[in-house]
């Protein structure tokens, strides 16, 4: 493990960005850019089309280590180039922004109110492959539909099981148990969540460091014990559909988490946009989430 980007993702101020759409949300993410499905008529062409629109943000000004300090990556972006470097080294050597990997291979379907992981049978490999690209660490998502102690716990387990696998190779887990937000039991979910969360992270092994991806509670600092646990490197949030806004609103005001946003960061950018617009369209947001990711992170700090 690289004790330099350690330190910087688990002491630096900002955010870590979430550019991991798959194959799967690929299509969303580009139209809400302003491609549209006719403008590519293949999958390669399409994740073309999304490893244009990840570049153009990458090498865009306000994109660098100052605020940012980690980046998640899809697989085919760690395979790609950027100004014709690998990704993950043009990040952490040009940028100063720390590399992690998407593992996950998208959801299974729904049962006892969440929805596990797929199978993974290649994740040895593919873990070797990142660590030979120079990534840091690893995030997979599993989602929380309802507040199901049983399917709760299910997923919970499923990723800290998975999560130590990541560990074996030298890799930091980033675990996402994502709560929808839109759910009418999303308070009752998050504490059962908080409760499996602190029973996984109490047994791992001291050595046994992961990170945490989580949405943005309904009571201010659920998470706060949690980002304060020894064998926690940092508590992240993600957006899961909120405005900009409203996740920066929510985040300032949770002690120990910064942001780790998707579509919050990148909502407001088009294709169309000339460079100047671009680049000030991604340095407001860029700041808009430091800000509220430095809010909280101070107040742990302190």
């Amino acid at each position: 493990m690289n004790q330099e980007q350690l330190k910087k993702i688990s002491e630096a101020n900002g955010f870590i960005a979430a550019l991991d759409q798959s194959g799967g949300s690929t299509p969303k993410a580009l139209k809400a850019y302003g491609v549209d499905e006719s403008s590519y008529s293949n999958e390669d062409e399409m994740f073309d089309a999304v490893h244009a629109m990840r570049s153009r943000i990458i090498t865009a000004p306000a994109f660098n280590g100052e605020k940012i300090i980690g980046a998640i990556l899809f697989e085919k972006t760690m395979d790609n180039k950027v100004e014709g470097i690998p990704t993950a080294q043009y990040l952490w050597e040009k940028l100063g922004v720390v590399p992690f990997l998407k593992v996950d291979k998208g959801l299974a379907d729904e049962a006892d109110g969440v929805q596990l992981m797929k199978p993974m049978p290649d994740l040895d490999a593919l873990l070797e492959r990142a660590v030979k690209a120079g990534i840091f660490g690893t995030k997979m998502r599993s989602v929380i539909n309802a507040a199901s102690p049983s399917g709760i716990k299910a997923v919970v387990d499923q990723q800290f099981e998975i999560g130590k696998q990541i560990l074996s190779h030298g890799l930091v887990p980033i675990i996402e148990p994502e709560v929808t937000i839109s759910i009418s039991d999303k308070a009752q979910a998050e504490d059962i969540l908080h409760a499996e969360i602190k029973r996984n992270l109490d047994a791992l092994a001291d050595d046994q460091k992961v990170m945490l991806k989580l949405t943005l509670p309904e009571k201010a600092n659920l998470y706060a014990d949690l980002a304060a646990h020894k064998n926690i490197v940092r508590v992240v949030a993600l957006s899961g559909g909120y405005s900009l806004d409203e996740a920066c609103d929510r985040l300032s005001k949770n002690d120990g988490m910064i942001a780790s946003f998707s579509r919050a960061l990148s909502n407001d950018l088009r294709f169309s946009q000339d460079d100047a617009e671009f680049n000030a369209t991604l340095k407001k947001a860029v700041d808009k989430i430091y800000q509220a990711s430095v809010a909280g992170g101070a107040r742990q700090a302190a």
